[in-house]
């Protein structure tokens, strides 16, 4: 088996793809399948790159699960003696004198661990909750089984990379059996295998693996642009036109932007209260506005809304000013671009827009720094992978940028070869509709992954007549009966699903046919 582990500034994740399926079809990769977000389950094959370790600096949690505990001992004024660490690898990128004893500050700033022991328990977790995942399948997998790939950046230093290979050793995983791959690299030869179809922006009968293609890896991750140009040589080989060059423009740099426009709004103090007081709140909001930044569009939108939580910063807000959230936002020179409906914000899309438009600007300002070079001048193609590359805006901003060249979007591999939309409305019952006491409507929901363990039924209404989604204006969510599964399996997993409606309160049924088990839950 090779399992490549995708370790990121903002979020980490891993795949992996087994030999004998890889001889029948290379794009057979596999991931785990949904990293539980808490308060919202973002359909998500990555989780949050944050450690929390006790006050014997012994491991506790990571990814979505740490944020979670973190937010709960914050909450109960337990956290004291606990180490927090967030968005941590932009140190390797930062420091350009890496040691073995460097430290790291928690996100208190008031304790400090070595950066070895974090960054090594980190991937301790990953490569041990992969190997978790296999054994709940029935396929055990030893260590020197593995072929083991570690992605990292291109423009990191030498000495960086050595780093993270003695935490990935530290780790356990055996020296002989650990690879270290550049991320635009890893991308570009990911592509050689992809058809036409599915390099999104590519001219009919263009291929990757054509002897002489020449073409630019724009690699846009959370806290780095990487870029660098790649040549295709004879015998399957690359060879790099360019050296790779980067700055510091990814996605977390609108993150920071955001949050910086609240602080504006409600004050540096009230931000701070609402982070350590009211934690859950906060990483909502964080969560909230990851998922716009993901989704928003260049075009057919007005505007942007995003669900925040209010009652929380109202608290905040009395507390510090004596004032409410609304009013505070009519006060402050955002008052025309930003609007308080209900528990949401209805922000609009040319000023949402412009939390882009730094890290856009320097991305597109090192493409044309590249594109300069004379011997550079064959290269037509831009192939743009990563997270942020994902956001609609940077696509846009980067064909408006460069309209001789063709930008191509690699499709994903691990979504079992399917396309899917998240956050449909599908309804249930509609507004105005006559119901009868008792009336039953009937509804299937199936497993989107292999050996999915739960399966959340998120049930929400809406003061609108035909909701298109459930994160629309006016729309809320009601409930989330869960039901867990005690045996997974590799298959499909249909629920049958009843919801009895027309009484004071409207009942949840549901069948698991593979089971044969039946639940039963009211939903207020």
């Amino acid at each position: 088996m090779v399992a490549a582990l995708d370790f990121g500034t903002t979020y980490s994740g891993y795949s992996f793809s087994m030999r004998d399926e890889f001889v029948k079809d290379p794009l057979k990769i596999q991931a785990n399948p949904v990293w539980k977000a808490g308060s919202r389950q973002f359909m998500s094959m990555k989780t949050p790159t944050c450690l929390l370790l006790d006050g014997k600096r012994e491991f506790v949690a990571f990814g979505y699960d740490a944020e979670n505990q973190w937010a709960d001992l914050l909450l109960d004024g337990e956290h004291e003696e606990y180490y927090y660490f967030e968005r941590f690898k932009m140190n390797l990128h930062n420091n350009k004198n890496i040691t073995s004893g460097m430290m790291l500050e928690d996100i208190t700033g008031t304790k400090r661990l070595p950066a070895f022991d974090v960054f090594k328990l980190s991937i301790q977790y990953l490569v041990n909750h992969l190997l978790d995942i296999l054994k709940t399948r029935g396929n055990v997998v030893r260590h020197n089984e593995v072929q083991w790939v570690l992605t990292v950046p291109a423009i990191w230093t030498d000495r960086a990379k050595k780093f993270m290979r003695s935490c990935a050793e530290a780790a356990g995983i055996p020296t002989k059996n650990l690879i270290l791959a550049l991320e635009p690299e890893t991308a570009s030869i990911f592509c050689q295998y992809l058809s036409t179809e599915k390099l999104k922006g590519s001219e009919s009968g263009f291929t990757m693996p054509s002897e002489g293609t020449e073409y630019m890896v724009v690699d846009l991750g959370g806290g780095t642009a990487d870029i660098t140009v790649h040549r295709k040589a004879a015998n399957g080989k690359l060879k790099e036109k360019h050296r790779a060059m980067g700055n510091n423009c990814g996605g977390t740099s609108i993150d920071k932007r955001f949050l910086e426009l609240f602080e504006e709004i409600v004050g540096e103090t009230t931000m701070n209260s609402l982070k350590t007081e009211s934690p859950l709140a906060y990483l909502d909001l964080v969560r909230e506005f990851e998922s716009q930044k993901r989704t928003v569009e260049t075009t057919t939108r007005i505007k942007v809304t995003m669900s925040i939580p209010v009652v929380a910063l109202d608290e905040k807000c009395q507390k510090v000013h004596k004032k409410d959230f609304k009013t505070l936002l009519e006060s402050s020179p955002y008052s025309k671009d930003i609007k308080l409906a209900h528990d949401k914000i209805r922000i609009n899309v040319e000023f949402f827009k412009k939390l882009f438009t730094p890290s856009i600007d320097g991305v597109i300002s090192l493409m044309r720094e590249i594109l300069r070079n004379r011997s550079l001048r064959e290269v037509k193609h831009v192939l743009m992978v990563g997270g942020f590359s994902e956001c609609q805006l940077m696509q846009s901003a980067v064909r408006k940028a460069f309209p001789d060249q063709r930008i191509i979007i690699p499709e994903e591999a691990v979504m079992e070869g399917e396309e899917r939309c998240d956050n449909i409305f599908s309804l249930i019952v509609g507004k105005d509709e006559s119901v009868e006491a008792g009336m039953i409507v009937k509804k299937s929901f199936f497993t989107p992954y292999k050996h999915q363990d739960k399966m959340d039924i998120m049930v929400y209404v809406s003061e609108e007549t035909t909701p298109g989604y459930v994160d629309d204006d006016r729309c809320f969510l009601l409930s989330t009966p869960t039901i867990t599964f005690s045996d997974t399996c590799e298959e499909r997993r249909w629920v049958d699903v009843e919801f009895v409606l027309g009484n004071t309160e409207i009942d949840l049924k549901a069948h698991d046919k593979n089971s044969g088990r039946r639940y039963r839950q009211s939903l207020i």
